[in-house]
């Protein structure tokens, strides 16, 4: 288990230390390197010098490393999924999928082009595009994917000629470090550095005058100051920040076969996802069903340690999001009735019992912001256009969801709804080929398909004459 950091080539140790928890019982399991300010800037400098040379190979030649270190994650995979599930506390086969997920995703970066392409052409002239590399870049993760945000990042970074400096969240660094141990056997020096901080040094990285660009997840809060800590130098930053995806289930449905893949949706990861189902709308017709059958679900949901086989609901990740969602279900008591749940579990660890609650007003903090959590408000409607307008009513617009029997009616309502994606029958369906991210206060900016790479790239027109 690598603890040291990646800076210029070389794992190093850290100017502090910095204790990793596991959610699974509260306990340390691990102690690692921490940069200092002055560890940031050598990373900086590193990720300057090496771009020169880095920016000048060819895609192929960039894209066989990073498959490189996808066949070398690949091979140290289960070991990957356990470190995953220790430090995030997911269940195992949830882990797994992430490696795996992780694995494909920087496959899919490798194989990426960028080539000149010629936008037009006629008897006088010859428009040509390309795009070339922005310099060094900032990738800022979350805790909740601690391995997936990472290759989400580096992949399309560096097939496309750019250096990195990557900052995971301080509660989940461990999966970022494996990254290292396995990227300092691959990559030229400086191409790819890690560091890890306590969340103080995310501030200096992303205002720094060598960084050229910011990809940042995580809360809308501090992704505000993200934005603003590049204004200055006119940064290219992309955000990927929160969200409050409703979940519309329309009157053709049956409550029965709709229920668990609105529980799954909504409980993923704990309920520790970004586009997760955050707050679901049912008819009048069908609404006590549908409490009555996600309540069930809930009771029935096995809580546990995520290395434990049969866990499907993990604990919160940090003590902090513990607090937090334990604020919410204060709410939920207040504001409405709880079917299941409704506290914390009488155990070490950061566990929450599965929550789901029905009559709530849509101005609890439950239905307003983002629980990120194991909880679930199940509100009413009786009107289509009333539940549409309820569900844009919000500062989010990550995702969203529409349940129909009917395929043009769920597309028809699925149009209206105002987010960056909307899922029509299935949820959580994120192609690598396919761009995604948030409108209003969900994000800027694309991760994911052409558009995404195209976004570590600055495009260049070249206006020849012809004649």
């Amino acid at each position: 288990m690598n603890t040291r950091m990646l800076i210029n080539g070389e794992l190093v140790e850290g100017a502090a230390t910095l204790d990793v928890v596991n959610p699974a019982n509260g306990k340390v399991f691990a102690t690692i390197a921490r940069a200092d300010e002055g560890q940031l800037e050598e990373a900086v400098a590193a990720a300057r010098a090496a771009f020169p040379a880095w920016s000048k190979l060819t895609y192929e030649e960039r894209g066989a490393m990073v498959g490189k270190l996808a066949d070398a994650l690949e091979a140290r995979k289960e070991e990957l999924a356990q470190l995953l599930t220790r430090e995030q506390g997911k269940p195992a086969a949830q882990a797994m999928g992430e490696v795996i997920g992780g694995i494909y995703q920087l496959r899919f970066y490798a194989s990426q082009r960028h080539e000149p392409q010629i936008i037009k052409e006629d008897a006088k002239s010859r428009i040509l595009e390309h795009r070339t590399p922005l310099g060094v870049v900032a990738a800022v993760t979350p805790w909740n994917f601690p391995f997936m945000m990472v290759t989400q990042k580096i992949g399309p970074a560096l097939v496309t000629g750019n250096t990195v400096v990557a900052k995971p969240a301080p509660t989940t660094p461990m999966c970022a470090l494996f990254i290292a141990e396995e990227a300092a056997k691959i990559f030229p020096a400086g191409v790819l550095n890690v560091i890890v901080d306590e969340n103080e040094l995310g501030g200096p990285l992303t205002a720094h005058p060598d960084i050229a660009k910011v990809s940042f997840t995580g809360s809308t809060g501090t992704g505000r100051k993200v934005y603003a800590s590049g204004a200055d130098a006119l940064k290219r930053i992309t955000l990927e920040l929160g969200g409050n995806d409703a979940a519309i289930v329309l009157d053709d449905v049956s409550p029965k076969e709709i229920a668990p893949k609105l529980f799954n949706g909504a409980m993923i990861n704990a309920g520790q996802v970004c586009l997760a189902i955050k707050r679901v709308y049912a008819p009048a017709s069908i609404y006590d069903e549908l409490c009555d059958e996600l309540a069930q679900l809930a009771k029935d949901a096995v809580v546990d340690d995520g290395a434990n086989q049969g866990a499907q609901i993990g604990p919160v990740q940090n003590r902090m999001q513990y607090e937090k969602v334990l604020g919410f279900l204060e709410d939920a008591r207040e504001n409405g009735t709880v079917l299941a749940g409704g506290d914390r579990l009488d155990r070490d660890g950061y566990f929450i019992a599965p929550t789901v609650v029905k009559d709530i007003p849509d101005s609890a903090r439950l239905v307003r912001e983002e629980q990120f959590g194991p909880v679930i408000p199940v509100l009413k409607y009786d009107d289509i256009d009333e539940v549409i307008a309820r569900a844009n009513d919000s500062e989010y617009g990550l995702g969203g969801t529409v349940w129909s029997a009917d395929l043009d009616r769920g597309v028809e309502v699925a149009m209206k709804i105002d987010s960056g994606t909307v899922w029509v029958n299935k949820h959580l369906d994120l192609p690598f080929d396919v761009p995604f991210g948030g409108a209003k206060q969900s994000g800027i900016g694309r991760e994911g398909g052409d558009e995404g790479v195209s976004a570590y790239t600055q495009k260049h027109v070249v206006n020849v004459a012809l004649s």
